[in-house]
């Protein structure tokens, strides 16, 4: 008698087969992705923090040096028995991330390779007047495309772009930028036509979102599931990690702090309202004492801003980057009166405040992240070498 079609056993190789493969693939992703948030190993201690055998160490880790995304070389330090072990790195070459920050005044671009190994980076100015999206993204793309020339040996994964302002993550577009005078730019359509390769995806978000990202894979956020990032500079984003993954809201938008409502008497906003947090507390407020001296009052505000945060999402760090990050000595005892005031006591105490360990390149190691999301987990997306 004959099976009929979806039952019986004619089906059931290829369920097994297809099983088979989809755990070898995610083997290969659990080991590069080990390697690259942690760096070098020996295939036993490998094997010792993934659980997977020593044999099937042996043969994935070949497979990922066949694919260019993994290298060999010298022997671990033997501290037993039996043979010394190869020590095993992330190739940075074998998925590259061309990385570009947009700033009111400057564009920083970088080449970020797996294990976040920095290839080259450059900045250039554009000074505060108003330019077109155009003329802007033009002189990303001719930065970029530098940078590519320098690492051409190696294997571009993606280009990554960080944008202040309401991106739509799905397609690159910017509903809003207000501090560089943009409403309603496809800037991920324009970018990618702007580069000339079409081949080559280009993801495109809110810069706190990826400074978000960047700290907590690479940064002061590392080993903690609930983040809070502040991105202090003309204006002032949030960006949220809860449970372990971003919060990005419905459409991409979570995060707009700074005009969270800090004080009701305080200053116009270019948003039209008073008292927003970016107006009280960002840069030009922050610096904009004597000699650049810091003005205590705007300290604090920050602090009532992270007050507000702790309560709303109880996170255990709360990371202060952007120009917050290089005075954050100076910014404590402000910062410490201002959550204080605000923050409730039990969620307070769980609540770690520290600066950036990335500090400018925390947006750049978060773009570089996003793009390199495919490879890690699917490793067999790239080609063998």
């Amino acid at each position: 008698m004959s099976s009929s079609p979806g039952s019986g056993s004619p089906a059931a190789p290829a369920r097994l087969g297809a099983t088979t493969s989809a755990v070898r693939q995610h083997n290969l992703a659990t080991l590069l992705e080990r390697l690259h948030r942690r760096g070098p190993a020996s295939r036993s201690e490998l094997g010792a923090g993934t659980g997977i055998s020593r044999s099937t160490v042996a043969d994935l880790v070949q497979e990922l040096v066949a694919r260019g995304l993994a290298s060999e070389e010298g022997n671990a330090a033997r501290s037993g028995p039996g043979r010394p072990s190869p020590v095993v790195s992330v190739r940075p070459e074998g998925a590259v991330v061309l990385a570009a920050e947009l700033g009111v005044d400057s564009i920083t671009v970088a080449a970020v390779g797996l294990g976040g190994t920095l290839l080259g980076e450059a900045q250039e100015d554009v000074g505060r007047a108003r330019r077109t999206p155009e003329a802007t993204l033009g002189q990303v793309a001719r930065a970029l495309r530098s940078l590519a020339e320098q690492v051409a040996h190696g294997t571009v994964a993606g280009v990554g772009v960080a944008v202040p302002g309401l991106v739509r993550r799905s397609d690159g577009f910017v509903h809003l930028a207000p501090n560089l005078g943009w409403r309603d730019v496809a800037v991920g359509a324009l970018l990618a036509d702007q580069m000339g390769q079409p081949t080559t995806p280009v993801l495109v978000a809110n810069e706190a979102d990826l400074g978000a990202l960047g700290e907590h894979r690479r940064g002061a956020g590392q080993g903690h599931d609930n983040l809070v990032f502040v991105s202090g500079g003309v204006g002032i984003g949030a960006g949220l990690i809860l449970g372990g993954r971003p919060m990005l809201g419905s459409a991409g938008y979570a995060g707009e702090a700074g005009h969270m409502l800090v004080n009701p008497s305080g200053r116009p906003c270019s948003c039209g309202k008073v008292g927003c947090w970016e107006t009280e507390a960002g840069e030009a407020t922050l610096l904009g004492g004597a000699g650049g001296t810091i003005d205590p009052a705007a300290a604090r505000w920050i602090g009532v801003g992270v007050g507000n945060l702790v309560n709303l999402l109880n996170p255990d760090v709360v990371v202060l980057g952007g120009c917050y990050g290089p005075i954050f000595d100076q910014l404590v005892p402000h910062v410490t009166q201002g959550v204080a005031s605000r923050a409730l006591g039990q969620s307070r105490a769980v609540a770690q405040i520290v600066p950036s360990a990335l500090g400018p390149a925390a947006q750049l190691h978060g773009a570089a992240e996003l793009c390199l999301a495919e490879t890690l987990a699917n490793p067999t997306v790239r080609r063998r070498g």
